[in-house]
């Protein structure tokens, strides 16, 4: 866990550090913060001390960092993160990964902040640590730091390196590590998918989603992809429409793909269906999933790893005796955090598809986090991302914290 040195808004935080550690301390000397008393740099995170609704339980917490870090530390200046969904089921407290409360950061009770994805610049460095310098952005290296703040303490272990940040965004960097990884490790790690070969995909124009599409485009893959209707027809035909030119090859409507004869339809798409439907992802479940897995060729491969609709995945037995259907899960928390080393191969694979422009961004809307920001304004933008139909994922950019 980082260190974090910090106190109350309002209180001295120099007279609550304490007199050892203070001497063993280097000067830090850096720019682009609010300074306290003393020099202490003023920071904001977005905590919760209880588990709840967003809009129930978040408060902006104001606290103080030391202007000075041990030599095994460095100060981050946060520069964007995203609001995922699984960010607001760990404050409702549903989900599996629970950072541990903690008075670290001063707040009257223990608390834990908020956020797990984010791109951060570096400020300050320790004297021992040798990956990053000054300037360099980075990424956090496992789930549950917390990541709705504007400036945080961490030490070398906690980070990822981003290699080259040029040609970049802070938003591309912020939003790189979840949805992407987790369709480019679906889309490798469970079948051997060759140039040709089909996947289908139900939310397909989610964030995971419209990354699926565009990676199999680059290693030659079909897809079938699935979406809800719109309100109109027009809102609908324009989302299939925008999947199409990232790259899908079909994109179909719940509706049509409960319709009794969009297996056959399939089959006609597959060439009458020597093109094998290797590859199944699921985030939805319920009975559109069940008849997604229809549609799987023999020995095909169900991929979940959401359950947006909260129904459960019905397996037929008849897919398992006749079709041989495998059914695996997949989470992305677990497999980052088990494997450091992949996963910054896969974020830097991925961010130079993007600087090349064969990767395109997601759909965000910005909530600017300034140090004025009301807390009123950050916390209906977390609770907002449990709204429907949205233009797109809501992303913090930090500005003048």
């Amino acid at each position: 866990m980082a260190l974090q040195i910090g106190a109350r808004a309002g209180q001295s935080s120099a007279r609550s550090l304490p007199r050892a550690l203070a001497t063993q301390l280097g000067p830090l000397v850096f720019k682009r913060h609010k300074s306290g008393p003393y020099g202490y740099t003023q920071a904001k995170a977005l905590v919760y001390s209880k588990y709840g609704e967003p809009s129930e339980v978040l408060s902006l917490h104001t606290h103080s960092i030391s202007p000075s870090l041990p030599s095994g530390s460095l100060l981050l200046r946060t520069l964007a993160s995203p609001i995922n969904p699984a960010d607001i089921n760990q404050i409702q407290g549903v989900y599996p990964v629970k950072p541990p409360f903690t008075s670290l950061l001063g707040t009257s009770a223990p608390s834990a902040v908020g956020g797990n994805e984010g791109c951060f610049e570096v400020v300050s460095v320790g004297s021992n640590i040798k990956s990053v310098t000054k300037g360099d952005w980075v990424i956090m290296k496992n789930t549950g730091f917390g990541t709705w703040r504007t400036h945080t303490l961490a030490e070398e272990k906690d980070i990822l390196k981003i290699d080259s940040k040029e040609g970049l965004t802070a938003v591309q960097v912020g939003t790189v590590s979840v949805n992407p990884c987790t369709a480019y490790r679906m889309l490798k790690d469970f079948e051997e998918m060759r140039e040709g070969d089909w996947f289908i995909q139900n939310g397909a124009n989610s964030g995971v989603g419209r990354a699926a599409i565009q990676l199999g485009r680059q290693w030659g893959l079909k897809s079938i992809n699935i979406i809800r209707d719109r309100p109109d027809a027009a809102a609908t035909e324009a989302m299939k429409n925008e999947l199409l030119e990232l790259g899908a090859t079909k994109v179909v409507t719940e509706n049509e793909l409960m319709d009794q004869g969009f297996k056959e339809q399939v089959k006609d798409w597959t060439i009458g269906g020597r093109e094998q439907v290797k590859v199944g992802l699921n985030c939805v479940g319920g009975k559109p999933t069940s008849a997604l897995m229809k549609c799987l060729s023999p020995s095909g491969h169900l991929i979940t790893y959401g359950g947006m609709s909260k129904q459960p995945l019905s397996l037929p037995v008849s897919a398992l005796i006749f079709k041989d259907i495998k059914f695996s899960g997949f989470w992305v928390s677990r497999w980052s955090d088990a494997h450091p080393d992949d996963k910054k191969t896969t974020v830097e694979e991925v961010l130079e598809m993007t600087r090349k422009g064969t990767f395109k961004d997601i759909p965000v809307q910005e909530v600017r986090w300034d140090w004025g920001t009301e807390e009123s304004t950050l916390k209906e933008a977390v609770q907002g991302t449990l709204g429907g139909f949205r233009a797109g994922k809501g992303v913090f950019i930090y500005g003048d914290t």
